[in-house]
């Protein structure tokens, strides 16, 4: 029994790539707890194990009683066979090979240690797995449940969860899937890599295996910002003067680039070239040959952009994503405009601003008349009536009229 546990559990832990010493201590103990439950700290339980022959003793002292009710006591009657001075209190050393204990306590002791080397191989697991936390694995699908993919990545199980997926994108059993490892959980019975394909990150890993000049910091990502499935921008920047970032990026005739797109299945990947002015920088985040100008508020993070008509709809892009990652990009909430609708948009934000005595023709009397029926500003006169202003009382239609002008001028 003794060579057989011993044997078991060594064979095990090497199948399990475990360090030796740690199994030993594990097995010692493991017995020293299972063991140690018929006993009392005044037995003095010793756990004696040779892994090299896969023997173990068990050394304990036995207490003289007037009558034996446990494995750590002898009767005085017996105990003075072995030797007649003996009391009672007095002890007399024992020693047992694990063949010797009941089945029980051989049972719990494997359990013990069955969930040591459990726990010490997910230790190690977890370890390993930490050092490619952030990297990209490969792996094929095993089966599809209600949690996403589960992923078989060599020696442990890895999970593709539903919200880490790509919308459009399914696997069947047996393919082969390459995803970004986010993070590693201890379970009850296992350990799980979870994976992602949706996250910038992923985009970012993909880049660097890809491009030389960026895994060697010639080109530096500063941002990359995601619609998965969709597209991706990603912001770059030379770090060395005869190194050309969104050259190095897309590749000899784009195919660094078309590489990175066939793993995100087709997704749009645009390489922007970052730069310290924010107008550029806005202006290549929707596309330089795209844009004409670029307005920037003089308070707050917000832009206006002037595109040609031709260039509206790719500017904004299908749904609006090309000018929404414009705008993650840059930090800058971005509206598009014909230069026509930009005109007219300053002119509505210079009337809303503007009181109506700044028209022409409205004097103090025609002015207290407008605010007291709630004309404040010049927009309100733009948008009124000629009709509506006429019958404004003490408001003649001629004055209705040139102040109705006026503010269209304005």
């Amino acid at each position: 029994m003794s060579t057989n546990l011993m044997g078991t559990l060594t064979q095990l832990a090497n199948l399990k790539q475990l360090d030796k010493k740690q199994l030993e201590s594990i097995i010692t103990d493991g017995l020293f707890q299972a063991i140690s439950k018929k006993l009392t700290s005044e037995n003095d339980l010793k756990i004696n194990a040779d892994f090299d022959s896969n023997n173990v003793e068990v050394q304990f002292n036995k207490i003289v009683v007037e009558r034996d009710m446990s494995l750590g006591e002898i009767s005085l009657e017996d105990a003075r066979k072995i030797d007649p001075d003996l009391e009672i209190g007095d002890t007399i050393p024992a020693e047992m090979e694990l063949c010797d204990f009941e089945p029980k306590v051989i049972k719990n002791a494997r359990k013990a240690i069955l969930e040591r080397i459990k726990s010490l191989e997910e230790d190690r697991i977890m370890f390993d797995y930490e050092k490619q936390k952030n990297q990209i694995v490969s792996g094929r699908v095993r089966k599809e449940d209600y949690n996403g993919y589960l992923i078989d990545i060599g020696y442990t199980s890895a999970l593709l969860p539903i919200d880490e997926q790509v919308d459009d994108e399914y696997y069947k059993a047996g393919d082969i899937i390459r995803a970004y490892v986010v993070n590693i959980r201890k379970r009850k019975k296992d350990v799980v890599v979870i994976l992602s394909r949706t996250r910038p990150e992923f985009v970012k890993r993909l880049f660097e295996n890809e491009i030389p000049e960026i895994s060697n910091e010639s080109v530096q990502i500063k941002k990359i910002v995601r619609e998965p499935g969709i597209k991706s921008k990603v912001a770059v920047k030379s770090q060395k003067e005869k190194v050309d970032a969104v050259a190095a990026c897309l590749g000899p005739h784009g195919m660094r680039i078309e590489s990175i797109r066939q793993e995100l299945n087709g997704e749009q990947v645009d390489i922007v070239l970052w730069d310290n002015s924010p107008e550029q920088l806005i202006a290549n985040a929707i596309g330089a040959d795209l844009v004409d100008k670029v307005y920037l508020a003089e308070r707050g993070k917000f832009a206006r952009i002037i595109v040609s008509e031709e260039n509206k709809n790719l500017a904004i892009g299908k749904g609006g994503k090309n000018v929404k990652l414009a705008a993650k990009l840059t930090d800058y909430k971005l509206d598009i405009y014909l230069e026509t609708e930009f005109e007219e948009k300053i002119s509505e934000e210079r009337r809303i601003t503007s009181h109506v005595s700044d028209l022409d023709g409205v004097t103090a009397n025609v002015s207290e008349i407008l605010r007291t029926h709630g004309y404040t500003s010049v927009q309100d006169i733009y948008e009124a009536t000629i009709e509506e202003l006429c019958n404004l009382e003490g408001l003649g239609e001629k004055t209705a009229r040139k102040i109705k002008e006026s503010a269209k001028l304005f």
